[in-house]
């Protein structure tokens, strides 16, 4: 298993429905594009387990402009009480190696 700590800040993206993501640092999406190839199943979707708080979820990173983005459900913003802007530290754990 490959694990990243890192800092953030939650954004919004507001399409049909609110998105919120953290954006990975370019050194985290650098060593996850190294494994990609290894791990992902389609639309080039990386599994991960993701840790912000003393809340963990499974989720995929999504691929955007060569970096990647951590999405973050509303189950969790409510949980950390966290909001667009808000900054987080996040531990990022690949799944599937």
């Amino acid at each position: 298993m490959v694990e990243f700590d890192f800092s953030g800040v939650v954004i919004g993206w507001r399409g049909p429905a609110p998105f919120h993501f953290v954006p990975l640092p370019d050194w985290v999406a650098d060593e996850v594009a190294a494994l990609a190839r290894a791990v992902t199943y389609g639309w080039g979707m990386i599994p991960v387990e993701a840790g912000i708080g003393g809340t963990t979820w499974t989720t995929s990173l999504f691929p955007k402009d060569g970096g990647y983005l951590l999405p973050v459900k509303d189950a969790v913003r409510k949980a950390e009480s966290l909001a667009v802007e808000s900054p987080v530290d996040v531990t990022l754990r690949v799944l599937g190696l």
